[in-house]
């Protein structure tokens, strides 16, 4: 089932369980706005080539509207679709002023030199100036961009509107990007791991945990799971896997990663094929990397008891029925992978007040509001019976749909 139809799948039984109007589910459903531009730049080598860009700008009852952009060959408009209404129910469940948005472009980044892809972004930025805003929609680094794309985008946005620093979030540090933002995610996502375990009885330190994927949200999760006493038995990315039953040693890894660029070799593991990392022995089990990774195949064979999903949409429904029936935990996307939005919020606002927070403040703030999150998800788990995912979808959809007849929308 693709990332569209499992959104919308999930949407729709939440909005059963909480009752809601069928005209406010169908018009919560629709996005506010989507956006396809055409991008032509001059190459390196004098030719021109053009791309398409996407927009979708899903909800804004409760604040502009927060998401990705990413630079992939496969954007494709319902992905886009599927992510930008997530990120609406993510940023109700995390509990920030934000509605829902993401958007991209049809490009592979690694066959444009660096020129071409500031060409590229400064055009799309052009194409879309006047629908993106501090108060009306804030873009983020996705798949294929980061803190420079941001910075192409801020430069081209303040040519039109004046120095605007709070547009973008996930900038460099030295454009008011924020202290904490880069190991945002990973660090929820530990911070989420660590309050599901300690409702169970368990700490991080009792437990065997095997990642999938090292990018930046694996490696960083990975290693504050490593400080807080946790056993990393397995890691696998796209250049390879690895495992070792006593422990993978980290901070080696990690050093050998940056030289290597590779997993590949490592001494410290013995390799493994990078499809048994899912079903290999271990306590938790973290997705960091792709969509739909557990489905109807391989969930039987899982062996973890608890699921973090750091991936957005890695479980797919049928296999969720799968683990819900063996016993296995699910600790949801909307919620276990939001510290990057909440971070992102978080610079935001410094940008706002022109008032910048040291990493200390970022990283306490951050633990509260994932802390606090996670026990108003378990609270509409107790009042409509329901596992952690529709506890995270009622929660989420319930604060949208409240905003938005707050708002008045039949008038």
């Amino acid at each position: 089932m693709n990332a569209l139809a499992a959104t919308n799948r999930n949407f729709r039984h939440a909005a059963r369980i909480l009752g809601l109007d069928p005209k406010l589910e169908k018009s919560l459903l629709i996005p506010l706005r989507e956006i396809k531009v055409e991008c032509t730049i001059p190459k390196d080598d004098g030719t021109l080539a053009s791309y398409v860009g996407f927009r979708v700008q899903h909800d804004n009852a409760r604040g502009p509207m927060k998401g990705g952009i990413r630079y992939h060959p496969e954007v494709d408009p319902d992905e886009v679709n599927a992510l930008a209404q997530l990120m609406t129910w993510k940023t109700a469940v995390a509990d920030i002023p934000y509605g829902g948005a993401k958007g991209g472009i049809g490009c592979n980044p690694r066959d444009l030199s660096i020129s071409e892809l500031e060409r590229l972004t400064r055009v799309f930025t052009q194409k879309i100036h006047d629908l993106i805003g501090i108060h009306r929609d804030v873009p983020a680094p996705d798949m294929g961009t980061n803190a420079q794309t941001m910075a192409w985008i801020l430069d081209e946005y303040s040519k039109f509107h004046g120095h605007s620093p709070a547009v973008v979030t996930g900038k460099p540090i030295d454009l008011g990007g924020s202290l904490g933002r880069e190991a945002a995610t990973g660090l929820g996502v530990v911070f989420a791991t660590e309050a599901l375990l300690t409702e169970n009885g368990k700490s991080v330190s009792d437990m065997k945990f095997a990642l999938q994927g090292f990018g930046n949200v694996g490696s960083w999760a990975a290693k504050f799971i490593h400080e807080r006493g946790g056993k990393v038995v397995a890691v696998s990315d796209i250049t390879g896997a690895l495992k070792n039953p006593n422990g993978i040693d980290i901070p080696a890894l990690l050093k050998y990663k940056d030289d290597n660029g590779t997993l590949k070799d490592f001494k410290g593991g013995d390799s493994m094929d990078p499809n048994d990392l899912l079903v290999c022995e271990c306590d938790v089990l973290i997705p960091c990397a792709l969509g739909g990774v557990l489905n109807k195949e391989n969930a039987a064979d899982v062996k973890a008891k608890f699921i973090i999903e750091a991936a957005n949409h890695p479980t797919d429904p049928e296999a969720d029925e799968i683990l819900s029936r063996k016993g296995v935990l699910i600790l949801p996307d909307i919620y276990a992978n939001s510290g990057g939005v909440t971070v992102s919020y978080f610079e935001w606002v410094q940008n706002i007040q022109g008032f910048m927070w040291d990493e200390e403040k970022v990283n306490f703030e951050l633990s509260r509001y994932m802390r606090r999150a996670f026990h108003e998800i378990k609270a509409m788990c107790k009042i409509h019976d329901c596992n952690l995912r529709m506890g995270a979808f009622t929660l989420g959809v319930n604060r949208v749909a409240r905003a938005t007849l707050l708002r008045g929308w039949e008038a």
